[in-house]
């Protein structure tokens, strides 16, 4: 029974669907103005992870992640670029999709671009404002009245006695309350026309927060399963959603018994860098794409599903490289096994091991623990038992995406698709290990531990197997 950790709540809930059998879950995801980094990468890894798992378990999932395409810092690019805004987010949402086949992820079912809404959008501020919960200030600006929505704070745990103004809500001089958030931005007047849409408050475009619940509610309805997204958006993005969205639906009144706009929130843990928050701001973020040049796309899903998807992962090379370690170690235990085209027996012990893991919250780095203790087990067994075992280890990991390649060809590729060691091909190392069998064969030992720790110094690793066979591996 699967249960999930509901940031509402604050505790493990069992996971009840609305629709028995069928998921709905609404990602936040990116503002294409520049390339993704390796913190979108966990928001994308995480939530593939997810959807995997759901769909393994049986359930059909409606997986929907959005693209904001509109924004303060689209518009600065923009204009910095001398581009029109639909080139520069074009270009970036192909570059993130780059990204995305590269890390070997599933594309959402649907990926709304938040200029694709812009009706939806001021249809839930209309009827805002008809509840009067939203109001239109001297500057132009369409805000939000937080105060006069009850429930504002159930998800960050936030009183409104607590909130100030701040983190991403810029104070206006439209603003009744300094708590207030936009909804509609009235149009600059030095601002290209591309950023701009009519509308009965005048021309402008929409607040950030406005467009998820436009989107998710259009695409999902206005109740749904599973809302996801990274920590740092819980306040004030989520809490917003929250608040537009059921106020939109409910108004100032809101009965114990009204369906809430979402029924689990999941947030992933930050990235940190040196015990800090990645960031731009710091400057100490990294893409995805100059990630991938050093590490198997493989190697950098591994490294972040090992950690709970809920903790916080210190970034590093040496991290990456311990992640690459583990990963060599399960493949090693499939490396020559045949393959089969049996079902996978769910009722094994490791099977059993491994469901309970991530039925628990999507404790993947119990999961993981348990394809480790599984490979121990194929590395002693002998036979059809180890073969089965080799099965089990392989499909197993593939609900998670991993252990889905050629054992010998990442074994001997190392952390990259291709070979890790410019000095050495794959024909040259096969032609080293031809010259050591014949050293050996003339019992020159000396010249075949020499040919042995060459390799090695060279990042190759030679494995001498029953029947005179020797496998190699990058190091």
């Amino acid at each position: 029974m699967l249960q999930i950790y509901n940031t509402l709540s604050r505790s493990k809930q069992v996971f009840k669907p609305i629709v028995p059998g069928k998921v709905k879950m609404y990602v936040c995801g990116m503002t294409v103005y520049d390339f993704c980094h390796i913190g979108h990468a966990r928001v994308m890894i995480v939530f593939d992870m997810v959807v995997r798992w759901l769909r393994a378990s049986g359930y059909e999932v409606i997986y929907v992640r959005n693209i904001t395409d509109i924004d303060d810092k689209i518009i600065k690019r923009a204009i910095e670029n001398r581009e029109p805004i639909a080139t520069l987010t074009n270009r970036f949402i192909e570059a993130m999709h780059t990204d995305s086949d590269e890390l070997g992820l599933m594309y959402p079912d649907q990926e709304p671009r938040a200029t694709d809404y812009i009706k939806q959008m001021q249809g839930m501020i209309g009827r805002l404002i008809e509840k009067e919960l939203a109001y239109q200030g001297e500057d132009g600006d369409v805000n939000f009245a937080v105060r006069l929505f009850p429930r504002y704070g159930r998800l960050s745990g936030k009183s409104l006695d607590e909130l100030n103004a701040g983190e991403r809500v810029t104070v206006s001089g439209g603003k009744r309350d300094p708590l207030d958030f936009v909804l509609w931005k009235s149009a600059k007047p030095d601002e290209p026309t591309d950023t701009r849409w009519q509308s009965p408050w005048g021309e402008g475009r929409p607040g950030w927060h406005i467009e998820c619940s436009a989107m998710s509610c259009d695409l999902l309805g206005e109740h749904f399963d599973i809302h996801g997204g990274g920590a740092d958006l819980q306040f004030p993005h989520h809490e917003n959603e929250i608040a537009q969205s059921e106020g939109a639906l409910y108004g100032q009144t809101h009965k114990a018994d009204d369906q809430p706009f979402v029924n689990y929130w999941m947030h992933n843990g930050h990235i940190r860098v040196n015990e800090e928050k990645m960031s731009k701001s710091l400057g100490n973020f990294f893409l995805i794409r100059d990630v991938l040049q050093n590490f198997d796309p493989e190697v950098v899903r591994f490294f972040m599903l090992r950690a709970h998807y809920r903790s916080p992962i210190n970034y590093s090379d040496i991290q990456l490289e311990e992640a690459r370690a583990g990963l060599v170690r399960l493949y090693t235990a499939l490396a020559q096994m045949p393959v089969l085209e049996q079902a996978l027996d769910l009722d094994s012990l490791w099977a059993t091991r491994f469901t309970a893991a991530m039925n628990d919250d999507f404790n993947t780095p119990e999961a993981i623990a348990t394809l480790f203790d599984l490979a121990s087990e194929v590395n002693r067994a002998q036979g059809d038992e180890k073969i089965t075992l080799a099965h089990t280890l392989k499909g197993l990991a593939s609900t998670l995406n991993f252990l889905q390649k050629d054992p010998t060809i990442f074994l001997q590729t190392g952390s990259r698709g291709v070979s890790t060691n410019e000095g050495l091909s794959a024909m040259m190392i096969e032609e080293l290990i031809a010259a050591r069998m014949t050293a050996k064969q003339a019992k020159d030992f000396a010249k075949a531990d020499e040919i042995r720790q060459s390799l090695l110094v060279q990042g190759v690793v030679l494995e001498d197997k029953p029947g005179g066979v020797t496998e190699w591996r990058q190091s």
